[in-house]
């Protein structure tokens, strides 16, 4: 329930719409690394849902590591820094994904 009201939150004020959310990790490359369902070099999107599953704060923690970058929470391969990305465009994409 308190992972609905986050992702319902985040969607509610970003400047995105929910539905653009697919759209929006494809325009910034998201979709080049992960899947709904399937792992390519980066986790699925359901996986990662299924991870933080119930934090809070979920949203706000991924999009440091988004923008970041980072290695070794989802194996060996590194995850690049996404600085580039839009902060409201990345709280949607993430809060979709956490929809997921």
């Amino acid at each position: 329930m308190k992972h609905t009201l986050v992702t319902l939150l985040v969607l509610a004020f970003s400047a995105t719409p929910a539905w653009a959310s697919d759209d929006l990790a494809r325009k910034n490359g998201c979709a080049a690394c992960h899947a709904a369902d399937k792992k390519v070099v980066g986790p699925a999107w359901k996986d990662i849902a299924a991870k933080y599953k119930g934090d809070a704060k979920a949203v706000d923690t991924l999009a440091g590591k988004v923008k970041a970058g980072g290695k070794g929470a989802w194996g060996q391969v590194a995850m690049p820094p996404q600085a580039k990305v839009a902060d409201a465009d990345l709280k949607a994409i993430l809060g979709w994904a956490l929809s997921q």
